[in-house]
């Protein structure tokens, strides 16, 4: 089949208005151009598609059924472009992004609320989950992208840098700990210590830390959230090793961040998308709104050092 555009166009304006002086001059082509369209179409279909007078050209049988085929063809190849467009200009569409609980608490809602004031035509959907389960659903297509700390890596996956995070000393506001400028992995080395459960990418990065500062850990409670250590922290149970963007959630409380060197412990939190689609308009406009948000969430101290690393 070789079928045009342009043919089918052609035929829809002649059936319109019944000359083919008329539809050239609606579609702006010269007659014969258009007469020939025509006769190529109708030899294409192996069927005459008008029947020809001296001052109109009206459809054969065979024509009005075409028409209508035609005209349903037409109506949703517009209406496909137009959505394309739409969805290019921010105009319509959904968003699924999946982001680990904490950041999905901290980060996407003030994101969210962001977007939703620009582009209020296009639905947000937030899945908060562990990052194996963030993976799948991005490789999948069920979210459109994905928030957090990623392996190097990831089959399948694109990944752009949403924000560097550090590893912080959590402490209780009436410490001794608090009280230091710096601490180091030696200093908190004594406990008692909140960790998080084994199965944590943050327990990979604490083992690690304390394995090259020459130290053991010996937790003294071990946990599978990051607010459950940020709350032991406030009741003076101990000091907690967690990402400095916990302090989105833990400003409020009776606690004191400090950075923690020798060595100093840093991650990359990541946005990422499937690499065999390109990131949708909405999903890009979104990226921007989290960035700020992610600054927002980070400590003072920490962000300035960002700026300074990136200068």
């Amino acid at each position: 089949m070789n079928i045009t555009l342009r043919q089918l166009y052609g035929f829809k304006a002649v059936a319109d208005v019944g000359t083919f002086t008329a539809a050239a001059q609606r579609l702006k082509v010269a007659q014969p151009a258009l007469s020939l369209n025509i006769r190529d179409l109708e030899r294409e279909l192996g069927a005459r598609l008008f029947d020809r007078t001296t001052r109109r050209v009206e459809l054969t049988a065979a024509g009005r059924e075409f028409l209508q085929s035609v005209d349903k063809l037409i109506a949703d190849l517009e209406q496909a472009v137009q959505n394309a467009r739409d969805l290019a200009e921010r105009k319509r569409g959904r968003l699924v992004v999946a982001a680990p609980p904490l950041l999905a608490a901290l980060v996407v809602p003030g994101a969210t609320a962001d977007f939703k004031k620009r582009f209020a035509s296009i639905d947000v959907s937030v899945v908060d989950a562990q990052t194996n389960v963030i993976v799948a659903k991005v490789r999948s297509g069920e979210a459109d992208c994905g928030i957090g700390t990623f392996a190097e890596a990831e089959e399948g996956l694109r990944k752009e840098t949403l924000f560097e995070d550090a590893l912080m000393a959590w402490c209780p506001a009436q410490s001794t700990w608090a009280r230091s400028s710096r601490l180091t992995w030696k200093d908190i080395a004594t406990g008692p210590l909140i960790a998080m459960t084994r199965d944590s990418r943050i327990r990979f990065l604490v083992d690690q830390a304390y394995q090259s500062a020459g130290q053991t850990v010996r937790p003294a409670y071990e946990v599978s959230h990051m607010t459950t250590a940020i709350m032991m922290v406030e009741a003076g149970l101990g000091v907690a090793p967690l990402p400095a963007y916990v302090w989105g959630f833990a400003r409020a409380l009776n606690v004191v961040p400090k950075i923690l060197s020798e060595p100093e412990v840093r991650r990359e939190v990541a946005i990422i998308h499937a690499s065999g689609r390109a990131l949708s308009p909405a999903a890009e406009a979104f990226l921007r709104y989290l960035k700020k948000q992610a600054r927002a969430a980070l400590p003072r101290g920490l962000r300035q050092s960002g700026r300074e690393r990136n200068s």
